[in-house]
């Protein structure tokens, strides 16, 4: 073999080794997501249709019979880069073993996800709107009847004062009612490709919050908009991370 064939062997190979090292898959570059909601109040796990729960400002103790919400807008973020979930309507309820709701994304096109955004409620695009996108449906039981739109908040149980009981409801959904959360991953929330979001959503706050709820003087909260804002208000800060 000459120098020069030697030479061109040399370089053929260099080639090769080159176009393998561009062209060999590289480290993961998607995500796969699970947020875990769980319901509690004051830190401990939320138990239905139990006298156990003081009225946060007046006489009695109430029980939860139904507690259910929409999360929508749902946004990952990962430095400048962000994932926006294309539909993503999901109806948050608790009444199983564990008071838990779970959304699984696949495949998120961020290596890491450092951040998770989303509103409590519905945007007013789909509020207004009887298309049935994700979990909305206008014909479920978290639609008004008396107009197009969503209740973004429900929340059903009854008040004992004395052995005297009457019911609470609670629904809350007028477009200016959405409030938006934004929570941070920690980076070791993040491994091999997958991504645990754990969140607390503490019921108690519903209540005792920016403002004091005296269940026996507001039973009722549907049609009014400076209560349904009071609540709305309340529930902004609901939701937060846990791990």
């Amino acid at each position: 073999m000459s120098r020069l064939q030697a030479m061109s062997g040399f370089g053929l190979l260099v080639l090769l080794a080159i176009g393998w090292i561009v062209f060999v898959p590289g480290p993961k570059r998607t995500t796969d997501v699970t947020v875990t909601l769980r319901a509690t109040m004051d830190g401990a796990p939320l138990t239905f249709d139990q006298f156990m729960y003081d009225n946060p400002a007046g006489p009695g103790a109430f029980r939860v019979r139904d507690f259910r919400f929409y999360l929508s807008n749902l946004v990952l973020t990962s430095g400048d880069e962000e994932f926006v979930e294309p539909d993503s309507y999901y109806l948050a309820r608790f009444d199983n073993a564990d008071r838990s709701y779970v959304i699984t994304l696949s495949d998120v096109p961020l290596r890491r996800i450092e951040g998770l955004r989303f509103l409590i409620g519905v945007d007013p695009d789909a509020n207004g709107s009887i298309l049935a996108r994700g979990d909305l449906d206008p014909n479920s039981q978290m639609a008004w009847n008396w107009e197009v739109g969503y209740k973004f908040v429900l929340f059903e149980g009854a008040l004992d004062v004395d052995g005297a009981i009457s019911p609470l409801v609670y629904h809350v959904g007028f477009s200016e009612n959405a409030r938006e959360v934004s929570v941070l991953v920690p980076a070791d929330m993040t491994r091999a490709g997958e991504t645990q979001i754990n969140l607390d959503v503490d019921l108690a706050k519903l209540f005792d919050n920016a403002a004091l709820i005296d269940m026996q003087a507001l039973p009722t909260v549907k049609f009014d908009r400076t209560d349904a804002r009071m609540l709305a208000d309340n529930y902004a800060d609901m939701i937060s991370a846990s791990y």
